[in-house]
């Protein structure tokens, strides 16, 4: 990992759950698409209402240059032609990357409400 990561809990170095929950926030919305995080104006008038969008916002306030070289799988999330699809494959990426890691998950509190599945013990 390189230095100041976030490791497996961040999405292009930032928390991976804002853009997550945010993504499932926008399932439907009628008229932001994943590509509206391009348009300043679209983040501006709506990052107060959705998470994923503020989370955006935050990422082009602190970073500076090109979107795609900075935050490059945000970038190519924004591709997807639905927030229903940009929030699977961020559930998928989360289970596999955060949730399937064992030096993750080692830390958590197992038990009846959290069960431990034992084809990780393998």
């Amino acid at each position: 990992e390189p230095a100041g990561s976030h490791g497996v809990w961040g999405l292009d170095d930032y928390q991976f759950l804002p853009f997550l929950f945010g993504a499932a926030q926008l399932v439907n919305h009628a008229e932001i698409r994943p590509g509206s995080i391009h348009d300043e104006e679209v983040l501006e008038i709506h990052a107060s209402d959705y998470l994923y969008l503020a989370a955006v916002r935050f990422v082009r306030q602190v970073k500076k240059g090109p979107f795609g070289e900075h935050s490059p799988y945000l970038n190519d999330i924004s591709a997807l032609e639905s927030w229903q699809r940009v929030a699977e494959g961020l559930l998928r990426m989360y289970k596999g990357e955060v949730l399937g890691k064992l030096p993750v998950v080692q830390h958590l509190k197992f038990g009846t409400l959290l069960p431990w599945d034992s084809h990780f013990d393998d």
